[in-house]
């Protein structure tokens, strides 16, 4: 709504100094007959003036006046429009990435990531400097040219006519005959600006066996290749936006040129013509250039709609309503875990990688997971932490099945130690208290959780102790070193399931016995469920389940699989 008064307020300022220019240039050249104007009467008698001079400061005064105000109001409104795009921008970047972190497990396993994170920060970009801004300024255009051309029909509707008319033509014509160029541009940013994100990822997210295989050479092709076309794109889009500008400036001052010799050829002198030309003169200069911002907001919308789409289609991820509740009830487990004749594929078109599996884990028993690469070990888990529910079957806790409507409060239980740790680019404390406010960390608990994981002492040596920053993905630190950080963060949580998927794998033997046993020792009622390729991390699990082709293939003790 401000923005729109200033737009109306800004159209008007407009007005008043085309229309101040008609009695400065008149007192300049002909200062009797301005004197002699009905219109000037009542300021004339109001401060009793007596000749045509004493109007020259004043309506100098006032010409500059009103175009100082013009240009003010014109950059408040330029403001007002620029912060209110990108007060949008932000909005809409910020509602993409909440509807995608609540997206489920299974929609993040289809999609790349470098399509997300091009929607997320470079589309929502074009969005903004290419849909939410031009929208903006067509408005504020059409609202300042449909005033300007109301001050210019009542100074001279047939040259107003005349030179919007003609102008107007042009633009349309111009429309007409680059809307299928800027449309092949906008497929092409879309697409490529994707494949710039993805080759920086893969590159830099695989930096170790680049620098070895010395292939920079082949990263940097497949970068540029995607990159050029890209700036291609947009070069295009920009000369397409911006040549007209040039064509219509000197065809405007061609027309002003042949309006004011036609005038002078049948009029009575250039003292009636100049005030008049002056007049035309500042419309077509105020004029062309909204005429230009129009044009040019056209094509950025344009250029940008495939980009626009791409992103209305993350923005139209389904956001659950249970996500958005805090968690008022929590799930009690205080039996046994079920797993109920349970199946699971991703699609229709995959193969089943779990068949009517049924097991039961006891609440406070310690079970293993063996199997070759793709048996259904980390499927199984995934079901369990609940971030993958079964095709067929029933996954239950206490006899209660999980669904979506109490699947947050079953996984307030749960911590999950991968084979692969995350490390954010922060501090050992940070890492370890992961997903907690900074001032909210518990330092003792921290302290606590790094002793159990049997890297407290090593923390201690370190110059900053709790506070070294472990470098992104945790490059500062050893493999051991960001798994048993990992295993702190499991154990900072206090759940009473803790999940290891082969979380040990590049401990030593001694470490990880260590680290198992300060587990153990945690409490009786600590559920732990380990999936490991080394036998000896399962010695002190009650129960040892094998898999096989997605079905139990046997449930054996430590002591029968190694006789």
């Amino acid at each position: 709504m401000f923005t729109l008064f200033l737009i109306t307020f800004a159209s008007f300022a407009e007005i008043i100094s085309i229309g101040a220019i008609i009695p400065f240039l008149g007192i300049l050249t002909a200062p009797d007959i301005v004197f002699a104007h009905n219109a000037t009467q009542p300021i004339i008698n109001m401060f009793g003036w007596t000749e045509a001079g004493q109007l020259l400061f004043p309506l100098t005064l006032a010409f500059g006046i009103s175009a100082i105000v013009a240009g003010v109001m014109r950059l408040f409104t330029l403001w007002a429009i620029t912060r209110l795009s990108y007060a949008a921008g932000a909005d809409l970047s910020l509602s993409i990435y909440r509807r995608t972190l609540y997206q489920p497990y299974e929609v993040h396993t289809r999609r790349n990531s470098s399509e997300v994170i091009a929607g997320i920060v470079a589309k929502a970009n074009n969005a903004i400097s290419g849909v939410i801004m031009p929208v903006l300024t067509i408005i504020n255009s059409f609202v300042v040219i449909s005033f300007i051309i109301i001050a210019l029909l009542a100074a001279e509707p047939r040259i107003a006519l005349i030179i919007f008319g003609t102008f107007g033509s042009i633009y349309l014509l111009i429309i007409l005959f680059t809307r299928r160029q800027l449309l092949k541009d906008s497929q092409s940013i879309a697409h490529e600006s994707i494949q710039v994100i993805k080759s920086l990822q893969e590159g830099l997210g695989g930096i170790r066996d680049v620098l070895i295989s010395a292939s920079q050479d082949v990263y940097c092709n497949i970068y540029r290749k995607s990159d050029l076309a890209l700036r291609r794109s947009q070069g295009n889009n920009t000369f397409i936006a911006q040549s007209p500008r040039y064509l219509m400036e000197a065809f405007g001052m061609l027309l002003i040129s042949i309006v004011a010799f036609i005038l002078v050829q049948y009029s009575d002198g250039t003292a009636h013509v100049i005030p008049m030309l002056g007049a035309l003169a500042l419309g077509a200069q105020r004029l062309l250039p909204i005429l230009q911002q129009a044009y040019s907001g056209w094509s950025s919308i344009k250029a940008g709609q495939i980009s626009l789409q791409d992103t209305l289609d993350l923005l139209d991820q389904p956001l659950p309503d249970l996500e958005s509740q805090p968690l008022r009830k929590l799930l009690t487990f205080n039996e046994k875990i079920t797993f109920n004749q349970i199946s699971f594929r991703y699609n229709l078109e995959t193969p089943w990688i779990l068949e009517k599996l049924s097991l039961d884990i006891v609440k406070g028993s310690c079970v293993g997971f063996i199997g070759e690469t793709g048996s259904g070990k980390t499927t199984l888990l995934d079901i369990t932490m609940g971030l993958l529910y079964p095709t067929e079957g029933s996954f239950a806790v206490d006899g209660q099945i999980i669904t979506m409507a109490n699947n947050r409060a079953w996984q307030k239980h749960i911590a999950h130690v991968p084979q692969d740790i995350f490390l954010a680019d922060s501090s050992i404390a940070e890492n370890i208290a992961f997903g907690v406010v900074k001032d909210q960390i518990d330092p003792e608990r921290v302290r606590d959780a790094a002793r159990k994981a049997q890297i407290a002492s090593i923390i201690d040596t370190w110059a900053k102790g709790y506070e070294t920053v472990v470098g992104e993905r945790g490059v500062r630190l050893s493999g051991g070193q960001r798994q048993r950080i990992g295993i702190a963060r499991a154990l900072y949580k206090r759940a009473d399931v803790i999940i290891f998927d082969e979380a040990t794998s590049a401990l030593d033997t001694e470490t990880e016995q260590a680290v198992m046993q300060a587990i153990e020792s945690l409490s009786e009622d600590l559920t732990v469920i380990i999936i490991a390729h080394r036998i000896t991390t399962l010695k002190n699990c009650s129960q040892i389940v094998e898999l096989g082709d997605g079905v139990i293939k046997r449930i054996s003790t430590y002591k029968e699989i190694i006789s």
